[in-house]
């Protein structure tokens, strides 16, 4: 579907929105010779008659009848005759003329001429403009002036006229105003089906929607012209009531103006015949516009014996019919209530009845593909141990482990734990290096039946020390030497607990979980509100449930080799880890300096040929631009894209080496509070190309809702705040009452729980989640979830800061480019030198402003929010940058690379990520040097060395 701006103009370019047509049908017989001469005389030329005959009945003949009512008029041709002859005895008189050529009583009059019915009199065919055919003048409609996005319903104006897709409505209409009604009744007629379409379009994302009437009586053309179009925009949430809104309606419809602008939808209204039609002819149709003015067109016509009939007519290619009749559905109920309700607040108006409700329930959730296990993943995994103990289970650094060694080495684990005093249902901090070790203490945490909380060796040991105090961690198992968690908590090296484990008194393994599969199996933390991360407490069995959804889905099984790429303390870990070894694969851990250089990682990927890879976006795209220089082919058939928003183009040159039919790529949405992933979606060249951001069906189990601010269900294809219920959704915020009741809410249809994510989205008709970014402050950045808010309340800690504000930069099209730049207000005596050195303290470097600008004052908007575009550009960092060189050869040449990798001046003392430097600038950085013929340089040498003198001196030790 095609988005041009909101609200698409009258059709200006498109000779057929000037048309109309007039369809009547007779049982007495006509021919074409009779009515040629009739035509003749009335109009005073010689015209022509189209004559067809038609086999089947009248009532099986619509599509004849609509295709001649819509086919436009010749280059020159004031007026079109059809005449139609059908099976059954019936005749359809088909008239076809512009509107400033004839307006409908003229239509009326001429053809009661041709059937006879009225004595012949003279008809002009002259046109009020002087004259009798031709395009419209420049005057006749507005042009467009909007580039905003559009929604989702919006025709492209641009698209060559089609044939028109039109759904009906006929049935009684109360308080309606039939025959010859005065024009105040007419206007509060129009008022009232100009309000109902303004909650219905407000209600489908459109707030402040710009209608229009067209062809009122009474307007000072004659309700025949352009000049009839009166517009009317309003915004429903500003009106206490229906009856106000409509009142609003009717006093700007007071006051006839021609049509200025791009409008979303136009109402026609069409109080009855202006004759009555022949003795024996009845009306079958009258088109008023051949080609819809707007995307969306709602012709009212109220015939005398007080039913109504609703047509909404639109281009086929804009909607679908289910979701074209659901429309105008939605506006005649909004209607009907606006008569029946007046006093109802337009706000609390849902357009949605039950069925409405239960069919976006229905397309939202996907039912599972296999009976639940009510199992603990330590079960699982013994499961697979029985099955094939001697498959390998692990590689780490050259070192292989069988599922009987990995099951073996764990147990003795477990028995340490037991030994230093772990019980069932306690919370074990793991600190440890990405290792076989990291994966043998985690698996014991759970047999000991205790919950593990992942911390990530390289956080600040502020960081480290907070999460121990929340979490009330007695227990840290870490390679680190100094955990920096205060007294209280001890720590043990995983060979200190393995020691433990073989000097029990009891044989490894001889206990066994008592737990549940409702116990927690992990706390993970994630960054909050408030300054201070919050853990995320998730049950053994939503990993269960994420295998068990996603095996049969992606085919996985014993024949997989995955990768552990990401940190244990985020959850994509838990999807690499578990999803592996709970299908019986084989996990190969890649230690960190391997992960930080793609072209290593690539090494490791062809050497152990792995077939699924799980993957940030943003750690893709680096890989996907060392793998350009390597000739070798990896055995990767499956892609797993989550953690942040996926640019779909970057995919564009995996796609090239590797088509769908090779490799699988599939993106997917999820979230720590519903157990990482959510949905999924397959990607494809076509998607790339088209930038799509469509994160596909829930799982198997899963169910995503999308909701309005009321806590409504919104149309499909109207954005909202994605929600998620069903297997993932997990225990809540640990020590955190209120904010778990906050985010995770009773679900009113059946689920336990649903969860309120803050990503906006829009569940599309088919089932799938289009992700449109965040409500709230959180960001992603290179995978890593972050609250800005965090950041903000850090920099508010240091002394002599008044205010402060985080934003992220991105590069257009470059999400992996990102970076987090501060803000801040000092008091006059302070000073921001040492302060970023102050957050590095507190934050994890992915989350260390890359710079921190001071200003005099925050810029605000009128309500007193943070006006982001009114920020300055980020303040470069000081740098010495010498004049003329610096008498050395190789520096001088690095600082170059340096400068035009970075974009910026650079000294050489300058720090590379103090810099705005990151992973994939260095990666880039790297490549620009290898041009040049210097060494390889690995990420581990630049994190060392991070300044172009100490660059030199580690890659040219000898000077060279």
């Amino acid at each position: 579907m095609t988005t041009p701006p909101p609200g698409t103009p009258l059709h200006r370019e498109d000779e057929r929105a000037l048309c109309h047509a007039l369809c009547v049908r007779t049982a007495t017989p006509l021919d074409a010779g009779t009515l040629r001469r009739r035509l003749t005389d009335a109009v005073g030329s010689d015209e022509r008659v189209w004559e067809e005959h038609v086999p089947a009945p009248a009532a099986d003949s619509e599509r004849h009848r609509t295709r001649e009512a819509t086919r436009p008029l010749a280059p020159g041709q004031s007026l079109r005759t059809v005449l139609l002859r059908y099976g059954d005895g019936l005749h359809d008189l088909i008239l076809v003329t512009r509107r400033t050529v004839l307006d409908r009583a003229g239509l009326h009059r001429l053809a009661a001429v041709l059937l006879g019915d009225s004595p012949s009199a003279p008809v002009s065919l002259v046109a009020r403009d002087g004259t009798a055919h031709g395009k419209p003048g420049s005057t006749d409609f507005p042009a467009p002036v909007s580039t905003e996005p559009a929604p989702w319903w919006v025709s492209d104006s641009s698209a060559p006229p089609g044939l028109i897709a039109e759904q009906t409505m006929t049935g009684a209409m109360t308080g309606a105003t039939t025959g010859s009604p005065a024009q105040a009744n007419v206007r509060d007629l129009a008022a009232s089906w100009l309000a109902a379409t303004a909650v219905t379009l407000a209600r489908h994302g459109v707030r402040r929607p710009a209608l229009a009437v067209l062809d009122a009586p009474g307007a000072a053309s004659g309700g025949t012209g352009p000049a009839a179009a009166r517009l009317v925009e309003t915004e429903p949430a500003s009106s206490a009531t229906l009856a106000d809104l409509t009142t609003r309606v009717g006093a700007t419809l007071a006051e006839a103006h021609a049509v200025e602008r791009q409008v979303d939808a136009a109402v026609v209204l069409d109080m009855g015949m202006p004759e009555a039609p022949p003795s024996d002819a009845t009306l079958v149709e009258y088109v008023p516009y051949q080609t819809p003015p707007c995307p969306l067109t709602f012709s009212v016509q109220a015939s005398a014996d007080g039913t109504c009939t609703v047509r909404l007519r639109h281009r086929p290619y804009d909607l679908a019919p289910a979701s074209a009749r659901a429309l105008l559905e939605r506006v005649v109920g909004v209607h009907e209530r606006l008569l029946a309700e007046p006093s109802s607040d337009p706000d609390t108006v849902d357009v949605l009845d039950e069925a409405g409700r239960q069919d976006l329930l229905r397309i939202g959730r996907t039912e599972r593909l296999r009976p639940r296990r009510h199992l603990r993943i330590e079960q699982l995994f013994a499961q697979w141990v029985a099955a094939q103990p001697d498959a390998v289970a692990l590689t780490s650094q050259g070192k292989r482990l069988s599922y009987r060694d990995l099951d073996r080495w764990s147990d003795v684990l477990a028995q340490g734990l037991r030994e230093r005093g772990v019980r069932p249902g306690d919370r074990v901090g793991v600190c440890c290096e990405r290792s076989a070790e990291l994966v043998a203490v985690l698996i014991s945490v759970l047999k000991a039946g205790a919950c593990h909380v992942p911390v990530d060796v390289r956080h600040p040991v502020d960081r480290r020390a907070y999460v121990a105090a929340d979490a009330e961690l007695a227990l840290v198992v870490t390679t680190l030497t100094d955990f920096g968690a205060g007294p209280d908590v001890r720590t043990l090296t995983p060979g200190e607990l393995e020691e433990a484990g073989r000097n029990s008194t009891a044989s490894p393994g001889s206990a066994t979980t008592t737990g549940q599969a409702a116990d927690p199996a992990y706390v993970i933390y994630t960054s909050g509100t408030t300054g201070r991360p919050k853990g995320v407490t998730v049950p053994h069995q939503n990993v269960v449930d994420l295998v068990d959804a996603t095996a049969p889905l992606f085919g996985l099984g014993p024949a997989d080799v995955w990768t552990l790429f990401h940190s244990s303390a985020f959850d994509f870990s838990v999807w690499e880890i578990w999803g592996c070894l709970l299908t019986g694969g084989h996990l190969v851990v890649v230690p960190y300096w391997g992960t930080r250089s793609p072209e290593q990682f690539h090494d490791v990927l062809r050497a152990e040929r792995v077939t699924v890879l799980s993957q940030t976006p943003s750690a893709f795209g680096q890989l996907v631009e060392a793998q350009r220089e390597r000739a070798e082919d990896l055995s990767v058939r499956l892609v797993v894209l989550g953690g942040e928003s996926l640019d779909a183009r970057l995919l564009l040159p995996w796609f090239d080496r590797y088509p769908e039919t090779v490799c699988r790529v599939v993106n997917m949405f999820g979230i720590t509070e519903t157990t990482v992933h959510v949905t999924a979606e397959g990607m494809t060249r076509a998607a790339a190309l088209a930038r799509s951001r469509v994160v596909g069906r829930a799982l198997p189990g899963w169910s995503v809702r999308v909701l309005d601010e009321h806590g409504r269900m919104v149309p499909a294809g109207v954005p909202g705040e994605i929600h998620v219920a069903g297997a993932g959704v997990t225990l809540g915020y640990l020590h955190r009452p209120e904010l778990t009741g906050q985010r995770f809410l009773p679900d009113p249809y059946g689920e336990d729980r649903l969860y309120r994510s803050g990503d906006r989205g829009r569940l599309l008709p088919d089932g799938r989640l289009e992700h449109l970014g965040r409500l709230d402050d959180q960001v992603k950045v290179r995978g890593f979830r972050i609250e800005l808010g965090e950041i903000r309340a850090v920099l508010l800690e240091a002394p002599g800061v008044v205010a402060a504000a985080a934003v992220v930069s991105t590069p257009p099209g470059q999400t992996a480019d990102s970076r987090i730049d501060a803000y801040v207000v000092l008091e006059p005596t302070a000073s921001e030198t040492g302060l970023r050195d102050r957050v590095a303290r507190v934050l994890p470097d992915y989350m260390v402003p890359a710079t921190i600008t001071r200003l005099p004052a925050l810029p605000l908007t009128v309500n007193g929010k943070l006006d982001v575009a009114a920020l300055p550009a980020p303040a470069a960092r000081p740098t010495a940058v010498a004049e003329g060189g610096t008498g050395d050869d190789a520096l001088d040449d690095l600082l170059t690379v340096w400068r035009e990798v970075l974009g910026a001046a650079v000294g050489p003392d300058d720090d590379f990520f103090e810099q705005g430097g990151n992973s994939l600038v260095a990666v880039r950085l790297g490549a620009a040097l290898r041009e040049r013929g210097y060494p390889p340089l690995h990420p581990r040498t630049l994190y060392l060395n991070p300044t172009p003198r100490r660059v030199v001196r580690a890659l040219l030790p000898d000077g060279r």
